[in-house]
């Protein structure tokens, strides 16, 4: 574009002072100018944003959506107007929120959950960890029944996922089969909290410390969720070593893209803010030279005394920093994470209380023991008798919106072809036969804050007339 000139409307020209709304600033300040911007944003909200809760019979139920209101709107557009673009202010003040929204001392904001997932293993690969340092052809015990990234960063770097079976209707790991897949290469345990529910942290936990295992808590799909231990109640994805949580659109909150990655420990948080930074040995922040102390007078590596410590490498790194308009949008959204959690408990009874008289056809979902889950959906398993492949059909026809639990079982999809060829690069210890029924039986509906009673009602009488049409023929 040819500098001095605008697009307006389509129209590529020389500024008109009215038309782009100088005049309107005249005599303000900045500060003044901004706030008649985000006043207007504010309005231009009520008008064109705000949705009401009139549902009539038929209009399409999604599994989940995002909930927000001007707040997220004016945060994002002050963000923009400062247009500092990466991580920043709101970045940092986000950080410290949901740092203290969970009780914990570290957190660190990323791109996306999947990238949290990324430097939440990629932290265990250190050398700063010496003995305990993961390293390619170790093992980290997980499951199947998940989404595929708790796994990928596994497999990428070189280390074995080792995947045991899980439990209906928890629909998390079997304890039971920790010690059966531990080995003298086991490094790790990694896996997530199913769609809020979750795993049997106590169990998972003590054989955790037994063994002196890293354990990852994939939080992405159970922000909110509270577990109790023998000294206390506590959020999940703080009570091992490394927790993450994703902020994608359909998640507990959501800033578009996003993703966070959080710990008690300072030498875990240090190598995280590495990894997730270039993998660079200098904390100080982006644009900001000289916070360490030492940005001239250090020596590391075989490099000359006195290197730029802002150009220092300890790890062989990722950008994966968020901007700050994203976490503008986190900021707005994480106020709202208690009530989002309430009404998810709310929707879960409800639809649980509607859908009880279905249960000879049905495996409702069941919550944890010692666990309080913030639910990210409600998951069915069809009993012998009811056919998955043809009431899925029928409640996808009446406007509900269904998903499977993701990867059903990962170890069978066409990333693992190869690996199954060769039968190297993973392991199976026992079998994964509940797995394979997740796979083949179950499903789930959403339960996110949007639902309203009526919404609820709907659903559950389609799911309840689907299975009742001739042992789930549709």
């Amino acid at each position: 574009m040819i500098t001095g000139q605008v697009c307006w409307k389509g129209i590529c020209g020389t500024p008109n002072k009215k038309v782009m709304g100088q005049e309107m600033f005249e005599g303000r300040t900045e500060e003044q100018a901004r706030e008649e911007i985000l006043q207007a944003v504010q309005e231009y909200y009520e008008r064109y944003h705000r949705k009401n809760d009139d549902y009539t019979e038929g209009q399409r139920i999604p599994y989940a959506s995002r909930i927000y209101d001007g707040e997220e709107m004016c945060n994002l557009v002050d963000s923009a107007l400062e247009f500092w673009l990466t991580a920043g202010r709101y970045a940092e003040r986000f950080e410290k929120e949901l740092a203290a929204y969970l009780g914990i001392r570290f957190c660190s904001l990323v791109n996306s959950g999947s990238s949290a997932n990324l430097l939440a293993f990629m932290a265990l690969t250190s050398p700063l960890l010496g003995e305990r340092q993961v390293r390619r052809g170790d093992e980290v015990i997980t499951v199947a029944a998940g989404f595929p990234t708790t796994v990928t960063p596994i497999i990428q770097y070189g280390a074995v996922p080792v995947f045991v079976d899980v439990t209906i209707p928890e629909y998390n790991i079997d304890p039971a089969m920790l010690e059966k897949a531990y080995s003298p290469r086991t490094k790790a345990v990694m896996i997530a909290h199913t769609l809020g529910n979750p795993f049997p942290l106590r169990q998972v936990k003590e054989f955790c410390d037994r063994h002196g295992l890293w354990l990852i808590e994939d939080n992405c799909d159970a922000l909110g969720s509270r577990y109790r231990m023998e000294d206390g109640e506590r959020y999940t994805g703080t009570i091992g070593d490394i927790g993450t949580s994703s902020f994608y659109p359909p998640h507990h909150m959501t800033m578009g893209e996003g993703g966070a990655v959080y710990t008690d420990n300072p030498l875990l948080n240090k190598i995280i803010r590495s990894f997730r930074d270039w993998g660079r040995d200098c904390m100080c922040p982006s644009g900001r030279d000289g916070v360490c102390g030492n940005r001239f007078s250090g020596q590391y590596g075989e490099l000359p005394q006195g290197y730029d410590h802002k150009y220092v490498y300890s790890h062989f790194g990722y950008n994966l920093k968020a901007t700050d308009m994203q976490a503008a949008i986190g900021c707005a959204q994480l106020k709202k994470l208690p009530d989002f959690v309430a009404r998810r408990r709310e929707n879960f009874e409800m639809l649980y209380r509607e859908l009880e008289p279905v249960s000879d056809r049905l495996i409702l979902p069941r919550a944890t023991e010692y666990a309080e889950p913030s639910w990210f959906g409600f998951l069915l398993t069809c009993r012998e008798g009811t056919d998955r492949e043809k009431l899925v059909p029928y409640i996808e026809s009446k406007g509900i919106q269904t998903r499977m639990l993701f990867a059903g079982n990962l170890t069978r999809h066409p990333c693992f072809d190869e690996m199954r060829r060769t039968g190297e690069g993973y392991r199976i210890a026992g079998t994964l036969e509940v797995t394979d029924r997740i796979m083949r039986d179950s499903f789930w509906v959403g339960v996110y804050p949007g639902m309203t009673k009526e919404r609820i009602v709907y659903m559950a009488r389609v799911i309840v007339e689907g299975v009742g049409k001739g042992k789930g023929e549709l």
